[in-house]
């Protein structure tokens, strides 16, 4: 198993915490493409761009003009917002690198707008909607949602419900459904997932690989995460804890899977061979 004993917040998640800093959690993830990482740059920059909006939010009339005001100076003044590039990589996902670029997909983008908002007291929470992520306000008026992809825009319940009816297909009611605040874990996992799909296309096995022994470590009893960690070993040419994974997934694997795995075990077994 990985050495986690730096992530502090990952660790929080594995004993199944919720009092996470979300903030420092997602940075744990990106120290996993650069190992001296220093959070203090990034934590640093959130802290500067609440203390620019303090005063004004504090004369706000109301949680949607101060939420209003962030947003444009999240999305104007300093041009952090959603390009359809950013999807292709994987600094997009890294907060840090979000903040360098000033590009980011929805769950990163959503993430540093929570950290700014929280140092305001603006209670602004994470939604995994479908195939969409935003964060939700729970004002005095209502629910306000902001899709930070979007050059922060702000939305009411009924808008936001149409607008990602008309980007996902699917209907109003089943987006209702997705609405409520996320747990940081499922947060975090989202963003794993994300990571883990990017690597596999960009055949990148050993970033893959550590992404999903997070995923695999957070979801122990789920074999779908032990079967991944056991393929994507493979592919990252560890043969010899491959075979050891491999046959444990086999013991309990579905039969239409059974044939795959055991030519995995097969190819993991002539790579221990050829290297010996």
């Amino acid at each position: 198993m990985a050495d986690y004993s730096r992530d502090t917040e990952f660790l929080k998640l594995l004993a199944r915490r919720s009092d996470i800093d979300l903030t420092v959690a997602a940075l744990e993830l990106a120290r996993d493409a650069e190992t001296e990482l220093d959070f203090r740059t990034t934590t640093d920059w959130i802290q500067e761009r609440a203390n620019e909006l303090s005063g004004s939010v504090a004369r706000a009339n109301n949680e949607c003009d101060a939420l209003k005001l962030m947003s444009e100076s999240m999305a104007d003044s300093h041009g952090i917002r959603g390009d359809q590039s950013a999807y292709s990589r994987a600094d997009s996902s890294y907060l840090n690198c979000v903040i360098q670029t000033r590009r980011g997909i929805p769950i990163s983008l959503s993430l540093l707008y929570m950290a700014v908002a929280r140092h305001l007291n603006l209670g602004l929470e994470g939604v995994a909607a479908p195939m969409h992520f935003i964060a939700r306000l729970d004002s005095s008026d209502g629910p306000l949602f902001v899709d930070a992809f979007s050059n922060g825009r702000i939305m009411a319940y009924d808008e936001c419900v149409t607008q990602l009816a008309s980007m996902t297909g699917l209907s109003n009611s089943q987006i209702t459904a997705h609405l409520e605040p996320a747990q940081p874990r499922e947060i975090i996992i989202r963003m794993l997932n994300n990571l883990k799909n990017l690597f596999a296309q960009q055949e990148d096995w050993p970033a893959a690989f550590k992404v999903q022994g997070r995923l695999s470590a957070l979801q122990p009893a789920s074999y779908i995460e032990r079967r991944d960690l056991a393929v994507i070993t493979l592919q990252s040419n560890r043969p010899g804890e491959a075979v050891d994974l491999l046959n444990s997934c086999l013991k309990v694997c579905p039969d239409q899977e059974r044939a795959v795995l055991q030519r995995h075990i097969a190819a993991a077994e002539s790579q221990l061979a050829r290297w010996n």
